[in-house]
């Protein structure tokens, strides 16, 4: 088996108008700029501010790690292919891409998953929270999710390097991903479909729901609490749900075909991939209090030390 003769594929993008390429460049430029500054921003300030002893942020500064690793697998890509005449991936390339893609994102919803985890114990179980989320506890979180991710992406690309590609090499989509490739292998591959759409759609719809009954599950606690202690654990929360739904919906909807819809899928990628990660970092700071003030200590402090 193998790849037989394909050593490289052409990816379509994300359209073909071609006056829309260079408006679409700086606007998915800027875009990139600001899911860096913004997530690097969020990271060096839990980092550098005692935020980074409390679980929640702990998690926070992975899942901005993430936002940066997982967006960069695809946007440079994507941003530098607007522009070039011959818009080609090497085989190779496209397997490694489409292995950091499932990589990072699969590490961020394991991490979306355990700062459901920390909510629930927060609120719900407050007196048992420090021996539940304790800093070891911590560390074999990410450690599980990283392991979990890994085996996630790696058992993706041995499924694609079994596959032949003789065949039509032009990818429909802006990057390497799993549905697109299959449609171009020289073999029946229905039953690859069905088996992906089982393990990673069923996956992420299983997630989904548990994170929604957590956080319904939380929100109902709130109601017996004062309203001081209520109105900041709603605010945590609500950005919380914010991120889940941004990020998981377009997720779902690409991994579990409602139809056969390709065009639809780089939409719904564009969600995961570029949109999510930019609004990320605004949607855990603009709404927290405690991020707000960190940010005024840590980057006011810096000014102040390179002022003297």
């Amino acid at each position: 088996m193998g790849h037989e003769n394909i050593t490289e594929f052409i990816l379509l993008g994300l359209f073909s108008d071609e006056d829309a390429k260079i408006a679409c460049f700086v606007l998915f430029s800027l875009c990139y700029i600001a899911i860096l500054s913004g997530n690097l921003l969020v990271l060096l300030t839990i980092r550098g501010s005692r935020l980074s002893e409390q679980p929640m942020y702990f998690f926070l500064s992975y899942l901005s790690f993430m936002d940066v690793c997982f967006t960069s697998t695809v946007a440079p890509k994507l941003i530098t292919d607007l522009l070039a005449q011959r818009k080609t991936i090497s085989y190779n390339s496209c397997m490694a891409q489409m292995f950091y893609a499932h990589f990072f994102g699969a590490t961020e919803i394991f991490i979306l998953v355990a700062m459901a985890y920390d909510r629930y114990a927060a609120i719900c179980r407050p007196l048992h929270y420090m021996v539940i989320m304790s800093r070891p506890v911590c560390y074999i979180i990410v450690m599980a999710s990283i392991i979990g991710a890994f085996i996630h992406s790696v058992l993706h690309v041995l499924i694609m390097v079994e596959l032949p590609f003789c065949g039509p090499n032009r990818i429909d989509h802006y990057f390497c991903d799993v549905f697109p490739l299959l449609k171009l292998a020289c073999m029946d591959t229905s039953l690859l479909v069905i088996v992906i759409i089982t393990t990673t759609g069923v996956m992420s719809i299983l997630t989904f729901v548990a994170l929604v009954i957590s956080y319904l599950i939380i929100l109902s606690t709130l109601r017996t609490r004062s309203s001081q202690g209520r109105r900041k654990a709603l605010s945590t929360c609500s950005s919380h749900i914010t991120v889940v739904f941004l990020f998981f919906l377009p997720l779902i909807f690409t991994y579990v075909p409602v139809a056969d819809s390709v065009s639809n899928d780089k939409v719904f990628a564009l969600f995961y991939t570029m949109i999510a990660p930019m609004f990320n970092p605004l949607i855990y700071t603009l709404r927290n209090t405690d991020m707000k003030n960190a940010m005024r200590k840590v980057w006011c402090w810096r000014k102040r030390s390179e002022g003297k």
